[in-house]
């Protein structure tokens, strides 16, 4: 298994901003098939270090996770967090 997480930072942490990123992430959900499922999170929190939101995703290996970046239903959701956030930062392995 392949997890990928990645974390965002909202230029501007509005409820607004927060709802138009969480909508977008979840309209992941069921549009590519390699993606086996995904968890949303968004920090409490709000310290120094904190990002605000935390996208977590599964995928059965790395063919699959290689799938995903270019997808279609992918490109928007990329492009609608990249006009909403000021950085993100990305881990991606392998589990078992």
């Amino acid at each position: 298994m392949v997890k990928h997480i990645v974390m965002f930072k909202l230029a501007e942490r509005t409820p607004a901003n927060l709802e138009k990123a969480v909508q977008a992430l979840q309209s992941l959900e069921g549009k590519i098939e390699a993606l086996r499922s995904l968890e949303i999170g968004i920090d409490f929190t709000q310290g120094e270090r904190s990002y605000d939101i935390v996208l977590t995703t599964h995928f059965d290996d790395q063919e699959g996770f290689d799938t995903y970046g270019p997808h279609p239903n992918h490109i928007p959701v990329k492009e609608t967090m990249r006009a909403l956030c000021s950085s993100s930062v990305v881990v991606d392995y392998e589990t078992s």
